[in-house]
């Protein structure tokens, strides 16, 4: 894990501003969706990349009735 020693405050609504030099390196642009996840007393985010439900691949991601499926998976289905 990389520290950045980089401190910020929560505001009274529960903000924290993610520094510009984070953000460019992760490529987290305005509008961009975050994931949360709690690790113990660790808070981990992560830039959301919508994921194919069966393999996890986030290359070529359609969405089919409201679900994340990738097109090699779509062709696996079709073949069955």
């Amino acid at each position: 894990m990389k520290a950045l020693y980089i401190i910020r405050k929560v505001d009274e609504l529960g903000r924290v501003v993610l520094p510009m030099e984070l953000r460019r390196d992760l490529k987290i642009s305005e509008h961009d969706a975050l994931e949360f996840f709690v690790e113990g007393d660790r808070i981990i985010l992560k830039k959301y990349e919508p994921a194919c439900m069966f393999c996890r691949n986030v290359m070529d991601v359609v969405i089919f009735e409201g679900r994340n499926i990738c097109r090699e998976c779509i062709q696996k289905i079709a073949k069955m």
